[in-house]
C-alpha cells in the first residue's frame, strides 16, 4: 500500500531537511496530505470505534484541548506515509546517535523495529490525531512511551493556518549544553509535515558532542480549529 504518499516522500528535499535538523530540531517537508486527504482524516475524530483511546489534555495538566490515539486498522495514509518516511529518517537517526556515542538499535524496516517495540511490551499503538478548539494549547512535553525510542516524529497540519485557525505554532524549546534554552516556533502549512526531535539530538560542543534536551508544544489557538496528524516511530509500553 503506496497510494501518492511514498511520491510525496520522495520528493522532499532530504539533504535540506537533514541540514534543518542539525541547525533547529525542526524541518518542514512539503506536502504530504491533500486538502482532501487532510479533511477525510479530520473528520475521522468523532468516530471513537477508530481509535484506542481518549486524552483530556486538561485533566492530565497536558494543556488545554484533546487527542485520539488510533487504533488498528489504521487509515491508509497513516500506514503509507510511515512506511514511506521511516527509511528517510533512519540515515539522520543513526548518525545522531553515532555522534553521542550511544548504540543505534533500529533496524532497517519499521515492521522489524516495531516487532522489537512490541517484543519489550510496547505494543500499543501511537498515531495521534489531535483536536484543538479557541484557547486550546499544548504543554511543553516529549513522546518517550517506553526504552525504546526512535528520536525522529513527524506532525502533519490537517487545515489551513489563517483560514481555519489562528495561533497555533508548532513550539519547539531546546536546553543548549551550559547555555539558556533556545526556542523556535512553526506555523506548519496545510497537508505539510515537520519532522523534529522526539526527546534529545547532538549538537557541538568544546567535547565534541553532546545532547541537547528537547521538548515540543503548540502555543494558544487563537481562533478557529486546528487538528493535527502525529506520526511516532515507536510504539508506546
Amino acid at each position: 500500500m503506496t497510494g501518492p504518499w511514498s511520491g510525496r516522500v520522495d520528493a522532499v528535499d532530504w539533504d535540506r531537511v537533514r541540514g534543518e535538523l542539525d541547525d533547529l530540531g525542526a524541518a518542514l517537508t512539503g506536502p504530504l496530505l491533500s486538502p482532501a486527504e487532510a479533511a477525510e482524516i479530520a473528520g475521522l475524530y468523532p468516530d471513537v470505534s477508530r481509535f484506542r483511546s481518549t486524552v483530556d489534555m486538561r485533566r492530565h495538566r497536558f494543556g488545554e484541548g484533546e487527542y485520539r490515539y488510533f487504533a488498528e486498522p489504521f487509515p491508509d495514509a497513516v500506514v503509507a506515509l510511515k512506511q514511506a518516511l521511516y527509511p528517510r529518517l533512519l540515515p539522520i537517526a543513526r548518525d545522531w546517535w553515532t555522534r553521542l556515542g550511544r548504540e543505534t538499535p533500529w533496524p532497517d524496516t519499521l515492521d522489524e523495529w516495531l516487532d522489537l517495540c512490541h517484543a519489550a511490551g510496547q505494543t500499543r499503538s501511537t498515531p495521534i490525531l489531535l483536536r484543538y478548539g479557541p484557547g486550546d494549547w499544548n504543554a511543553l512535553h516529549r513522546d518517550l512511551y517506553g526504552e525504546l525510542v526512535f528520536p525522529l516524529q513527524i506532525v502533519i497540519n490537517l487545515n489551513d493556518p489563517g483560514a481555519d485557525h489562528t495561533g497555533g505554532e508548532f513550539l519547539l524549546v531546546e536546553q543548549r549544553p551550559r547555555a539558556q534554552s533556545r526556542g523556535t516556533s512553526t506555523l506548519v502549512p496545510h497537508g505539510h509535515g515537520l519532522v523534529f526531535t522526539t526527546r534529545d539530538r547532538p549538537v557541538r560542543s568544546v567535547r565534541g558532542w553532546s545532547a541537547s534536551p528537547v521538548r515540543h508544544g503548540v502555543s494558544v489557538i487563537r481562533s478557529g480549529h486546528r487538528f493535527t496528524l502525529g506520526l511516532v516511530f515507536h510504539d508506546a509500553g
